[in-house]
């Protein structure tokens, strides 16, 4: 197969790699930087500027420069949080759009002229035409937002074989793929500009996200800030930006840094010090913002620290030794720096890129579901049992009864799509399982789906009473295209309205159908007993509910249904009422 190379798109930096030997390997800029700045530059005329070059610009004209445009991805106009320096677009609810001089971009299209760099110097550096890639997306992004990812992959003219988590490619990066099934990590990931938790768990050669947290507004910058305000030196503000970051970097080694600034008064020349002491002090409180999301994902996760083996850092922030204590403090062990931070992620996708190549082998290659998988269920709806996105290999079940008394067997209408209504999905097989005749609601089947490593829906029906099951293999839930996902999901959004209000109809009707013969049969048997306007309340409260299921109306029909209910309540108590003396009568002699 052709090489897939990996990329780390973060938000602060981005990085490419390839495998080389049997060695995953980071590639470097022409200027010998493995690290490119997801910065890009829209100067007044000629092409965009990415990476270092347009950083630099950062200071000298903002509003023409786009950063930390990670935060936007997916994301529509009014739900962005904190501010930049240049301006976004769109009205509320709509796609955000990034305002660059003379015209709007998508986030993607932005992310997407950094990754056409990434690809542009991994082609100079193999040789050859880099064409396939694995990218990297945090744990918490949704749908829209790997999607945006993928687009943006797309416009930067490569094929994306996989989004994969941040976390797990960190994961692999570390090698804790080679530890036995059950161990569970943590991987604790601060950057430049956001914070991640995750807890993992390895199971059967695939890590799972057990608990995920983090704030997308936490990170280097934060503290950088923060020095940027103490700093009292007579130059300008980018200039204090460039020395906080300078000497943060350097105090992860040294005690104190004095740095030189010649001329920076006119003739004199002006010294900026800084003590390792006095940028924790200023760095404490931010860092302790990490404390409540970190217990979160533990809580979440259902385990304590010391129920972890193994916790991991990523993230350039996290060389700092204040992050490094917080870390061993809060998790009671000392945290895992065998790799380079800044690189972890980036590691772990280049090497999940040598699987889809064929270049790495004994690695399970982590796979997600398409499109949520389920059964048909009583009035034609979708019953999901495992979710989209959900990640394999996975199990999941859930108990059915019968809808009919008398009933001897039940369908199982296997379905595949995001719809409310079964017609609406995708049909991947069916099969009777039969089982002892049981008033309504008395017979018990279990029925289980099982998604194998390699793509195979197994799905098993068992009748809890007798043992008897039956297991039917579908080998498509997995295996289905782009063009055939985005038609699905467009439907889905498209009709969701809907969808939800055919839903709701559905199962209001069924509730209708139940409750207009039993209280009808309870007014033939003790309804002589009621008030007159309690009867007549009653029998109003009938006709509601006969009329919106005629109408066909979800709304109506679900308020009918309520109001019938609080109209019986006396009705009720009479018959619980009565039940009671029969049974407290003594048997004849």
């Amino acid at each position: 197969m052709s090489l897939v190379v990996g990329i780390d798109l973060g938000t602060t930096n981005s990085l490419i790699g390839a495998m080389d030997a049997g060695f995953p390997v980071l590639i470097a800029d022409d200027q010998g930087e493995r690290l490119t700045p997801s910065v890009v530059h829209f100067p007044g005329t000629g092409e965009p500027i990415v990476g270092r070059s347009a950083s630099r610009m950062r200071s000298v004209e903002p509003a023409a420069t786009v950063y930390s445009v990670k935060r936007f991805m997916g994301r529509r106009a009014g739900e962005q949080e904190g501010a930049v320096d240049y301006a976004t677009a769109g009205e509320p609810g709509a796609p955000l759009r990034i305002r660059v001089p003379g015209r709007d971009l998508e986030p993607e299209e932005v992310s997407a002229l950094i990754l056409r760099k990434l690809k542009s110097d991994a082609e100079r550096a193999l040789g050859i035409a880099v064409e396939r890639a694995v990218i990297t997306v945090p744990a918490y992004f949704n749908d829209a937002q790997r999607q945006a990812t993928k687009r943006a992959g797309e416009l930067a003219g490569l094929t994306v074989e996989r989004i994969i988590n941040e976390p797990t490619a960190a994961a692999l990066a570390y090698g804790l793929d080679k530890l036995g099934d059950r161990a569970k990590i943590a991987v604790f990931d601060l950057g430049g500009g956001t914070f991640d938790i995750s807890i993992l768990e390895l199971n059967a050669g695939v890590f799972q996200v057990l608990a995920t947290n983090g704030n997308t507004q936490l990170g280097g910058d934060d503290i950088d800030a923060a020095l940027v305000a103490a700093c009292t030196l007579p130059v300008p503000v980018w200039q204090k930006r460039d020395l906080a970051v300078q000497a943060k970097h350097r105090l992860s080694v040294e005690d104190s840094v004095e740095i030189p600034l010649p001329f920076a008064a006119g003739a004199e020349s002006l010294v900026y010090s800084l003590t390792r002491a006095e940028l924790e002090a200023v760095a404490v409180p931010i860092i302790q913002r990490a404390r409540a999301h970190c217990l979160r994902a533990l809580a979440d996760a259902h385990l304590a620290p010391a129920e972890l083996d193994q916790v991991i850092l990523v993230g350039g922030q996290t060389r700092m030794p204040l992050v490094r204590k917080f870390v061993a403090e809060l998790f009671g062990r000392e945290p895992n720096t065998s790799q380079n931070p800044d690189e972890a992620v980036a590691i772990g996708a280049t090497i999940q890129g040598g699987v889809l190549s064929g270049a790495v082998q004994n690695v399970v290659l982590l796979d997600v579901t398409p499109l949520s998988l389920g059964i048909e269920t009583f009035g034609g709806l979708m019953n999901v049992i495992i979710p989209r996105n959900s990640t394999i290999p996975i199990k999941a079940g859930e108990m059915f009864t019968n809808a009919v008394s008398g009933q001897e067997s039940m369908l199982i209408n296997v379905l595949q799509g995001e719809r409310e209504l079964a017609r609406d999905n995708w049909k991947l097989g069916e099969f009777q399982l039969p089982f002892e005749r049981a008033p309504k609601g008395q017979a018990r089947v279990g029925v289980q789906f099982e998604i194998d490593a390699n793509g195979i829906l197994h799905v098993l029906a068992r009748d809890t009473k007798t043992g008897r099951e039956q297991v039917v293999d579908v080998s498509s839930a997995i295996d289905v295209s782009d063009e055939a996902v985005e038609k699905m999901l467009g439907d889905s959004l498209e009709h969701a309205f809907e969808d939800v209000n055919d839903r709701i109809f559905v199962e209001a009707k069924l509730k209708a159908d139940e409750l207009l013969p039993m209280v009808r049969r309870a007014l033939a048997q003790i309804g002589n007993e009621l008030g007159f306007e309690e009867r007549a309340s009653i029998e109003a409260r009938l006709s509601d509910v006969e009329s919106a299921v005629e109408a066909g109306s979800a709304q109506p029909l679900k308020r009918a249904n309520a109001a019938l209910d609080e109209a019986t309540q006396g009705l009720a108590a009479l018959l619980i009422e009565r039940a009671l003396k029969a049974s407290e009568r003594p048997a004849s002699a």
